[in-house]
């Protein structure tokens, strides 16, 4: 019902533009007032309920020309430093670093990681895979500015460039990626997030952003859904002995939570599925091994939106900023788009990528 009545709200504010231009000007925005009143209680009314509909990362057909194997020798990134750094700083420092064939670029916000490079797996991993993307970072702030606190940097997929604003959840979406976790005694020795696997996200909501012009008003939000791998310490006073978990964010308050024990070193199989209803469903599993109804940790509709569009995904990496401590070195391989409703371009899951 309450979508019903944003969907309606958001039509008279159309239809609002078209009549008004006959109308006095103190006339025109006070109707453009009430409408936006009217569609800011409608974007707050009752909450999402969530459902039993679910299903799979990787079930469907696997989108053509969108991921990466990392198998082309020829795979590079063009560093541009300095990076940017507008979560920090309001500083965007073009141009920004991509790579060669042009599918991952830096993220503006916070920067690119400070190494981007494919290398050998660091264990057997896919069949037939013998490369991934090692990514790590040791200044992940303001260039030339250490905050001596954690700080993260962004690797980003331009799935921009095949879809425009992004894969719409009536063609239930889904992105599945594996990860290497290192032994631990290679891990930055600090407890707290240390690699982030993320999805970009569009929903209409009242805008909540600090600096987004449109703040407080009814349109176009982005959100970004996802999972990071936290590390715990035994150096640091409160555990025991060295452990990994991973954390989901988030909730539907925004809050984060905590996911299964990550107990096996080696790889990982990470996942993220999104449902027509809006909601968004986690998964993860130890090896490579398709993703199976029982890896599912929990469903959500986080900040209480229902998402409407996938736009991309992306992976952090995390470190204390201090210009001297390098993150976990991370290595990813086979990150890859699914849809289950096919779009033009999709292909068969089973058929053999095109290295």
């Amino acid at each position: 019902m309450a979508c019903t009545v944003r969907m309606t709200l958001v039509v008279a504010l159309g239809m609002a533009g078209m009549v008004a231009g006959s109308l006095p000007a103190a006339a025109q925005q006070g109707l453009f007032s009430r409408l936006q009143r009217a569609t800011s209680r409608a974007s707050n009314g009752p909450p999402p309920v969530a459902s039993s509909a679910t299903f799979v990362p990787g079930t469907g057909t696997v989108v053509e020309m969108v991921g990466d194997d990392f198998e082309d020798e020829n795979w590079s990134w063009n560093y541009r430093h300095p990076k940017s750094s507008e979560e920090q700083d309001k500083q965007v420092r073009n141009p920004v670093g991509k790579s060669v064939n042009g599918r991952w670029f830096e993220g503006m916000k916070r920067g690119t990681p400070d190494v981007v490079k494919r290398v050998e797996l660091p264990a057997p991993g896919l069949e037939g895979s013998t490369h991934g993307l090692l990514i790590a970072s040791l200044r992940t702030g303001i260039p030339g500015r250490p905050s001596y606190k954690m700080e993260q940097d962004d690797l980003i997929y331009n799935m921009q460039r095949n879809f425009g604003q992004g894969i719409r959840v009536s063609n239930s979406p889904s992105v599945v990626t594996r990860v290497y976790l290192p032994p631990f005694e290679q891990w930055e020795d600090r407890s707290g997030p240390s690699f982030g696997f993320r999805s970009g996200c569009y929903t209409h909501a009242v805008i909540t952003g600090d600096d987004h012009p449109e703040k407080g008003r009814f349109g176009l939000e982005e959100y970004w859904p996802g999972m990071f791998i936290c590390f715990e310490s035994s150096h640091d006073g409160r555990f025991k002995k060295d452990n990994a978990y991973l954390k989901i964010r988030g909730g539907r308050n925004g809050n984060e939570i905590r996911g299964p024990e990550m107990t096996e070193a080696g790889w990982w199989t990470l996942g993220l599925s999104f449902t027509p209803d809006g909601q968004v469903h986690y998964y993860a599993s130890p090896g490579v091994d398709d993703l199976t109804a029982e890896d599912h940790i929990t469903s959500q509709f986080p900040y209480n939106y229902r998402t409407e569009t996938l736009k991309t995904f992306f992976y952090n990496v995390c470190t204390t900023d201090d210009g001297k401590t390098w993150s976990t070195p991370w290595v990813v391989d086979d990150p890859k788009v699914f849809v289950i409703t096919p779009l033009p371009i999709a292909r068969t899951k089973s058929e053999k990528t095109t290295r």
